[in-house]
């Protein structure tokens, strides 16, 4: 669902933010910030692109097949009321 690759890309970036002088003080900082967000993150009600994507061809194809149940259904009604 996440990208695991991202979460340490942006631990990454947040632990080699951190000043020199700190370094030290922070070793652990990386691994710490990765826990940290993939526990935020898995908390959030998120899809990934992937299924997002697969959703939206979904809905295209049921938006498609409505619309030819709708005519379908105007067809019918226009031959039952013209009897």
């Amino acid at each position: 669902m996440i990208n695991a690759q991202k979460i340490e890309d942006i631990a990454k970036q947040i632990s080699e933010a951190v000043p020199p002088g700190l370094k030290n003080m922070a070793e652990g900082a990386e691994s710490k910030v990765k826990q940290i967000l993939q526990s935020q993150l898995s908390k959030l009600d998120v899809v990934s692109r992937e299924e997002f994507d697969i959703q939206s061809q979904i809905l295209i194809r049921t938006r498609e097949k409505l619309t030819e149940l709708e005519a379908r259904i105007s067809e019918l009604e226009k031959q039952a009321a013209d009897k």
